[in-house]
């Protein structure tokens, strides 16, 4: 490949890749053509897109990007496949894994798709952890758990006094209601 290829190569690498942080690395291996087409196919119902790579283009375009992947990882080794898309990493993970282990595309798939592991903000991942990655919503979720308990502690220490002395004050007038006709 001459310079002017690669650079071009290396700016549709940078365009392509600059707001995805979270992606699950592949290997390929004697793909056929049949296979590549139902995995592209299936996957993009599910909004993830593919995209193989050349590694030592793509290595140096994640170190401008900023992603900590070491020269000597495993996710340099053989044709490597990036898949990028979804709502999230869970989803992202989950769906590539489904995919991949479903019965009805095994045998295109059996020994020629490999996962290598995953990228989560950048950084190098095993795909367990990748796909125990919480999504969006149940972060906001969390949060909002926690605020609504802190709140509604803090309600509950205000409100509390109040409600004693407001009971207090009642009992009193009651016990002098009770005592003024007797007298």
């Amino acid at each position: 490949m001459s310079k002017v290829i690669k650079q071009m190569e290396m700016d549709d690498l940078k365009r392509t890749f600059a707001n995805v942080r979270d992606m699950v690395v592949l290997t390929i291996d004697k793909l056929n053509a049949q296979g590549d087409f139902m995995l592209r196919t299936q996957l993009r119902k599910k909004k993830i897109r593919l995209r193989v790579v050349k590694n030592t283009l793509c290595r140096k375009v994640f170190k401008e990007l900023k992603f900590s992947i070491p020269d000597n990882s495993p996710y340099w080794d053989r044709l490597t496949m990036l898949a990028y898309g979804a709502g999230s990493p869970k989803e992202l993970g989950k769906e590539v894994r489904a995919e991949l282990e479903r019965s009805k595309n095994v045998g295109l798939y059996r020994d020629k798709v490999k996962i290598k592991g995953a990228i989560a903000d950048g950084q190098p991942i095993d795909i367990k952890t990748f796909v125990e990655l919480p999504t969006r919503e149940e972060v906001i979720g969390q949060i909002l758990g926690s605020l609504l308990g802190a709140a509604s502690a803090i309600a509950g220490c205000l409100i509390g006094p109040g409600g004693q002395v407001a009971s207090q004050i009642e009992k009193k007038g009651t016990e002098e209601k009770e005592a003024t006709p007797a007298a």
